[in-house]
């Protein structure tokens, strides 16, 4: 009846939201959709206060066996992250899309809002499903949803390429995902993630964990199935960027929680403690290291989703090795940084996205080397993608520190207590090194972009962008002052969630961590007033006296001009003449040649391409001219070989069904 009811209820969103008025068809979207997030909200902050799990359905009798879905504190956790992301998405886009509306058709922006409203339900049944058919149902109506949405403006070529990228990408994830499902069915009878810990005790558990792990991580951007990630978020809208990096990869991330905590205490789990720390590490040095050097705002950001996947990874692999070896702390500390870093990046990396939005509908470009001066232009934008900048950054008193904060305390610990002591050194070198560069390529973002002076008169002509866009930017940053200022019951509400990988009860998991985080929430407001007194004194010393306005000091040039301003490329040239064998460069125009005394005037873009990326798009390239080649020589032009195929396909299915195939 589930998929009955799912499928009914999809004919209503589409009814509802085609039927509607052009203008008003995202208020019919955010009415659906939050009517469905306020109540599922409503019942998951009540298990993550406590409340018994609950049953959401039970269906007897599917592909895979009986098929249930359920909402437990892990699953709730994940449902409230779904919710937030998904309003504000959704809310944000009636500014954002307010300007295409006159260019779009009807049906197009129905389409649209459709996907939107398509996608935020199917990820709450990815995250309530229990496995099996119909985790696969959801998370395959995830994909497309979301395929559709990056199409919205198809007509750009880069875009539909991004799209097909990605869709092909994902269905290589669902192809191993399938595979892993059945093979769990063949031997267990059950496909759920229940079943999965039995199989785990019963066979090797390695092969399938790899699988999933695999799966799963094609959609979470898991190095070097990651390729999709830059390529696919500069070419959605900017909302759906802030839903897909915020909210959708997080489901890559849940499917990966569940399967190492079905491993529970067999030796394997130290193996793939292992497996998820190297994977981490690597993820989270390729994705900031490229972030660092990209030269636009939604690639920059899109890398960087590409890291924070790094570290949530690196903090599960920390709790795995804690677990394994018996130190509860060391687990409870990477468990509960693992899954408050899932949050928080939900938070942090949805304003952002939604910053670039800003940027992009006020000055019709995310180029660095266009933009400059843009605080003095959008002041609220600014304070926002500011606030943003720094909580990824890690720096207090916000949500981002929290989090890392509880990472390198399980990695401290490691070492200490003399359990794996080497690959908790590496990762705390990797887990310091992927901040240094964070800093680096966040300073280079806002720098660039927001200070200075503006590069080109669209930037100088820039407004501040509507309220609504700044309502929707106000509920992640919400979250991000919520979990920075009072850590405490943020992290006693994701200690009920990581009940599902500890053995130490949350009460007690809580109190463990009390007195970290009570000294983290005292120097948070701390910090808060000491800058709130600073800024009184200023405005007390400045009271009275006229202020006047000047030139920047020129350093001795009296002529100064934007040239003479750092571009994205020079200032991160240092990191780029050191990670030349990380990507593969590419320029636009022809530079100063050396014996041009007097040059004229020159334009030169240089880019820096993945080379992973770059790998594999040849590799796709030359598989599809392999396969059409083979097609094409099926193209007979007779009827009869026509009719001959079709009777070939119909024994193949006779006989697939006489051996009990199909």
């Amino acid at each position: 009846m589930l998929f009955l009811y799912t499928l009914l209820f999809l004919v209503l969103v589409v009814a509802a939201i085609f039927s509607t008025p052009l203008r008003a068809k995202v208020w019919t979207a955010l009415a659906l959709t939050g009517a469905g997030a306020l109540w599922a909200t409503v019942r998951a902050v009540g298990v993550l206060a406590g409340a018994t799990p609950q049953t959401l359905w039970t269906i007897p009798g599917t592909l895979f066996g009986g098929d249930t879905g359920s909402l437990d504190p892990l699953s709730a956790l994940f449902v409230v992250l779904i919710a937030i992301g998904s309003v504000a998405s959704i809310l944000y886009s009636r500014g954002y899309l307010a300007h295409t509306l006159a260019e779009k058709s009807p049906a197009h922006v129905s389409l649209h809002y459709t996907s939107l409203t398509v996608m935020a339900y199917a990820m709450l049944g990815v995250v309530c499903s229990d496995g099996g058919l119909s985790f696969l149902f959801f998370w395959e109506l995830m994909t497309v949803a979301s395929f559709l949405l990056i199409l919205y403006d198809a007509q750009r070529r880069e875009v539909s390429r991004a799209a097909l990228a990605y869709l092909i990408m994902m269905h290589i994830g669902f192809v191993l995902l399938v595979v892993g499902f059945v093979r769990l069915d063949a031997v267990c009878g059950s496909a759920s993630f229940d079943a999965l810990g039995t199989y785990f005790q019963t066979h090797s558990p390695l092969p399938l964990f790899v699988v999933f792990l695999a799966g799963f991580g094609m959609k979470a951007g898991l190095f070097p199935m990651h390729v999709w990630l830059p390529e696919a978020h500069p070419a959605a809208p900017s909302h759906v960027s802030a839903l897909m990096s915020g909210v959708m990869i997080k489901t890559g991330i849940y499917g990966i929680l569940r399967t190492t905590a079905a491993l529970g205490d067999l030796p394997a789990l130290r193996t793939a403690g292992a497996i998820l720390l190297a994977a981490g590490i690597v993820t989270g040095l390729w994705g900031v290291i490229l972030a660092a050097l990209q030269n636009d705002v939604k690639r920059i950001l899109a890398y960087s989703s590409i890291e924070n996947i790094g570290i949530i990874l690196l903090a599960l692999g920390v709790a795995a090795l804690g677990k394994a070896q018996g130190n509860e702390l060391v687990a409870l500390c990477g468990i509960v940084g693992a899954l408050l870093h899932t949050l928080n990046h939900s938070f942090f990396k949805s304003l952002l996205f939604f910053g670039a939005g800003n940027i992009l509908s006020q000055t019709h470009t995310t180029s660095l080397d266009q933009l400059g001066g843009l605080a003095k232009h959008m002041p609220l934008t600014a304070m926002l993608f500011l606030t943003a900048t720094a909580a990824i950054c890690a720096l207090p008193p916000l949500n981002g520190f929290i989090s890392e904060l509880l990472v390198y305390l399980g990695l401290l610990d490691g070492i200490a207590s003399g359990s794996n002591i080497l690959p908790s050194a590496a990762a705390l070198a990797s887990l310091a090194l992927i901040g240094g560069v964070a800093v680096l390529a966040f300073t280079k973002l806002y720098g660039t972009v927001f200070l200075g002076s503006p590069r080109s008169h669209e930037v100088a002509e820039s407004t501040e962008v509507d309220n609504l866009r700044l309502t929707a930017m106000a509920l992640p940053l919400a979250g991000i002052l919520f979990v920075g200022l009072f850590p405490r019951a943020a992290v006693g509400c994701v200690t009920h969630a990581a009940d599902f990988f500890l053995h130490t009860p949350s009460d007690a998991a809580g109190w463990l961590l009390s007195p970290t985080l009570a000294s983290a929430g005292r120097i948070a407001w701390l910090l808060i007033i000491v800058v709130a007194l600073l800024l009184w004194l200023r405005h007390r010393t400045l009271r009275g006296r006229n202020a006047v306005e000047g030139p920047t000091w020129g350093c001795g040039f009296t002529a100064t001009n934007v040239r003479m301003q750092y571009t994205g490329e020079s200032f991160s040239e240092g990191l780029q003449s050191i990670a030349t064998s990380l990507t593969q460069e590419s320029g636009e125009g022809s530079p100063v040649g050396k014996g041009e005394i007097f040059p004229d005037a020159h334009h030169f873009d240089i880019g820096h391409r993945d080379r992973i990326g770059r790998l594999f798009s040849a590799w796709w390239v030359e598989l599809l001219r392999l396969i059409n080649q083979r097609v094409m020589r099926l193209r007979t032009g007779k009827i009869n070989h026509y009719v001959l195929f079709a009777l070939a396909f119909l024994v193949l299915v006779f006989l697939l069904s006489i051996l009990n195939v199909i």
